[in-house]
């Protein structure tokens, strides 16, 4: 039984992931190679290029996966990067199953 605090964060997450934009945005997140150091997430400007699509449409995109608790975004010199939120992942995959 999902708690009704669950179906809140979960129907948020659903919701921001019904967009095919934000969707392709978390799916490259998850996705990224093993191959590259984890600790430098997805760089906002490697949206840019991959969806083709100007930054103003990115941002906007990322600030809804934020607002749902999907990915969190950070700092790093000049550069933001995406991760995913590893406790909302589980929380997905724990719904799914």
């Amino acid at each position: 039984m999902v708690k009704p605090r669950q179906d809140e964060r979960l129907s948020r997450a659903f919701k921001a992931l019904s967009n095919p934009t934000r969707l392709r945005i978390y799916q490259q997140i998850k996705n990224k190679p093993a191959s590259e150091p984890t600790d430098t997430g997805c760089k906002l400007v490697d949206f840019i290029n991959s969806l083709k699509v100007g930054a103003p449409t990115v941002s906007h995109h990322i600030k809804e996966l934020v607002n749902a608790g999907l990915i969190r975004v950070e700092r790093q010199g000049k550069f933001m990067n995406c991760y995913l939120e590893e406790d909302m992942k589980e929380e997905l995959r724990r719904f799914l199953e």
